[in-house]
């Protein structure tokens, strides 16, 4: 009979949509994998982040003692087990995050093949349904032995294109799911790239730490007068921290004097710390070396910072092509701008503040004083100014990861690094006090 013989040819292909489903046995195997080995992780993680405590109480206690050869031992030892236990539990954080992107990988293929196969049925139930359509009513019933069958293929057919409908929609959701997963997944690339540029900073740290160690230990335990001579002589007068040069992220370095000079404008306006605001200044001129070899055709984000950049660089009357931004690495986006490292999207969020406390009207990101006070406003608004030890280590947290990721564990160093810098610049600021 033919029209019959067509209807279930039409079922088939009905009857072929629901194959997807199989595809998620592979991903769900590749979850279970990821949720066991994730759970084995994070207990390891813990017992490291007990023992990175353990080294931070015993840093906070020496430092404290007078100085001394055994003193200055111990605080380095101290330094150096806490930077190799954080290497190893930022090695651990980025197994477990390769881990979720694993299997956030085997989930968005797994729902492309979804897709895929809906994509398939679709033409399918669309190649019968127009099969169907150019049937004559006539040629309908005429191709039927009575009518009770005829009507029932009626039927049949109805049931079909009401199944065509449900497979669109079904299809909308799957590419919206995939959408989804999509970003979840370069969400977690982005967190785990940021953490290996982090390790690659602590791990020259660590080497400075242990050179500096091998220094300390060529001197005799025994020569203590030996050690304090040693001290004394390396306590670097006023004239020599006022013109030691200090370091900027796409832009020139300039003298220790004048960033200390813009670092008390901002402190002035905001209420935080010099030192905290140049301990900042110092990491970020520090971190990565894509720093200003960038290029904002190619390493920003379009539209959300290359508009806003244009309009920056339009307003100061400079050239896109040649103001420095770093450059992207493989996983996302650069165009950072500037001391100050801020990407064209928030420098705008902070452009009216910045030209309220400098006079400057627009405020340069490239330009220092601009940059200083773009960084203190910004570490205001992330509770730098309340002055504790706590609150401006937070403040810096959240100046690198944003408010939501200042508590993981794994971005600790960068706190840690800039309290440390800000204690060396604080010392500085003193001997500028008293000359």
């Amino acid at each position: 009979m033919f029209l019959s013989k067509k209807m279930a040819a039409v079922f088939l292909a009905v009857l072929a949509a629901p194959l997807f489903f199989s595809a998620g046995v592979s991903a769900q195997t590749v979850s279970e994998a990821v949720s066991n080995r994730r759970a084995t992780l994070e207990q390891e993680l813990a017992a490291l982040e007990r023992e990175i405590e353990d080294q931070r109480r015993v840093l906070a206690e020496r430092q404290r003692e007078r100085q001394s050869l055994e003193r200055d031992l111990a605080i380095l030892d101290a330094k150096i087990r806490k930077a190799k236990l954080s290497i190893r539990a930022r090695n651990l954080v980025i197994e477990k995050l390769s881990a979720e992107i694993r299997g956030k990988e085997a989930t968005i293929a797994a729902l492309i093949r979804k897709i895929d196969r809906e994509k398939e049925s679709l033409a399918g139930l669309i190649r019968k349904t127009n099969e169907i359509d150019s049937y004559s009513l006539a040629e309908l019933v005429l191709g039927n032995q009575n009518i009770s069958e005829f009507f029932a293929d009626l039927d049949s057919f109805a049931s079909i294109k009401a199944a065509l409908r449900d497979s669109f929609r079904e299809l909308e959701s799957d590419r919206a799911e995939t959408e989804n997963e999509k970003e979840v997944l370069e969400t977690k690339v982005s967190e785990e790239t940021q953490l290996r540029q982090i390790q690659e900073l602590e791990k020259k740290r660590l080497e400075e730490q242990e050179g500096e160690k091998k220094k300390l230990l060529s001197i005799s335990r025994g020569l203590e007068v030996v050690y304090q001579k040693i001290i004394l002589t390396k306590e670097k007068s006023a004239a020599e921290i006022r013109s030691e040069l200090f370091s900027l992220r796409g832009s020139a370095a300039i003298p220790f004097e004048r960033a200390l000079e813009y670092a008390n404008r901002a402190s002035r306006k905001t209420g935080v710390r010099p030192a905290l605001i140049l301990g900042v200044i110092a990491e970020e001129s520090n971190l990565g070396e894509n720093v200003g070899t960038g290029n904002w055709r190619v390493d920003m984000k379009a539209p959300r910072d290359t508009v806003p950049f244009l309009d920056i660089t339009g307003r100061l009357g400079l050239n896109p092509d040649k103001m420095p931004v770093s450059k992207k690495p493989w996983y996302g986006y650069g165009g950072a701008m500037g001391p100050a490292q801020f990407i064209p999207s928030t420098w705008l969020l902070y452009e009216a503040r910045i030209a309220e406390a400098t006079g400057h009207r627009p405020p340069n990101p490239w330009e220092p004083e601009d940059a200083f006070m773009a960084a203190a406003l910004l570490l205001k608004d992330s509770g730098g100014a309340k002055g504790t030890f706590a609150a401006e280590r937070l403040a810096a947290l959240r100046y690198l990861a944003g408010w939501k990721n200042a508590g993981n564990r794994a971005y600790a160093f960068y706190g840690d690094d800039v309290m440390e810098l800000a204690e060396k610049y604080q010392k500085q600021i003193d001997i500028l006090k008293g000359s």
